[in-house]
């Protein structure tokens, strides 16, 4: 609720409570997922390259045609799935700090499907390729345990009230 200030009438608006320091060190861990996911996104496309050797060994009977136009759709692809991804920490990153209960609880969907995702690319991929995205899962997870933490809770709670 505004009040206005008794001796000047001007509007005081209420102070928003700091956050507690496991949420800030969340949002913390989730700019560091968003520059993660940003120097993987970079990896990836500057290996691109070999995208067409590898396409061509898995499938021998792909046409020169075929094989840009695969290598352009999986290019496409990381570039947009990259751009939502970051988007998705950021975003995570301001509205956690702004306490928003939604966000926590969207926080902690979001690393639910990053663990499946990880699954999936653990099993498909027996390579390094696994570093960056295991430890965005690594830094989603801690993030989420900090915004469940019992100061963080509070935190949450007492915004959700104002």
């Amino acid at each position: 609720m505004v009040k206005p200030y008794p001796a000047s009438g001007k509007r005081v608006e209420p102070a928003q409570p700091q956050a507690p320091s496991p949420v800030l060190n969340a949002v913390k861990l989730m700019y560091a997922g968003a520059a993660v996911t940003t120097v993987y996104a970079i990896v990836s496309l500057a290996t691109i390259g070999s995208i067409k050797t590898a396409l061509h060994k898995a499938d021998t009977t792909l046409k020169p045609k075929q094989l840009d136009s695969a290598a352009t759709f999986l290019v496409v692809g990381t570039i947009i799935f990259s751009v939502i991804v970051i988007a998705l920490w950021l975003w995570m990153a301001w509205a956690n700090k702004e306490g928003k209960t939604w966000a926590r609880i969207l926080a902690t969907i979001l690393a639910c499907l990053n663990t499946l995702y990880m699954l999936g690319f653990v099993l498909q991929t027996r390579s390094i390729a696994v570093v960056f995205p295991a430890l965005a899962w690594v830094i989603g997870g801690v993030a989420v345990y900090l915004l469940w933490r019992p100061d963080s809770s509070a935190f949450f709670s007492r915004q959700g009230s104002a």
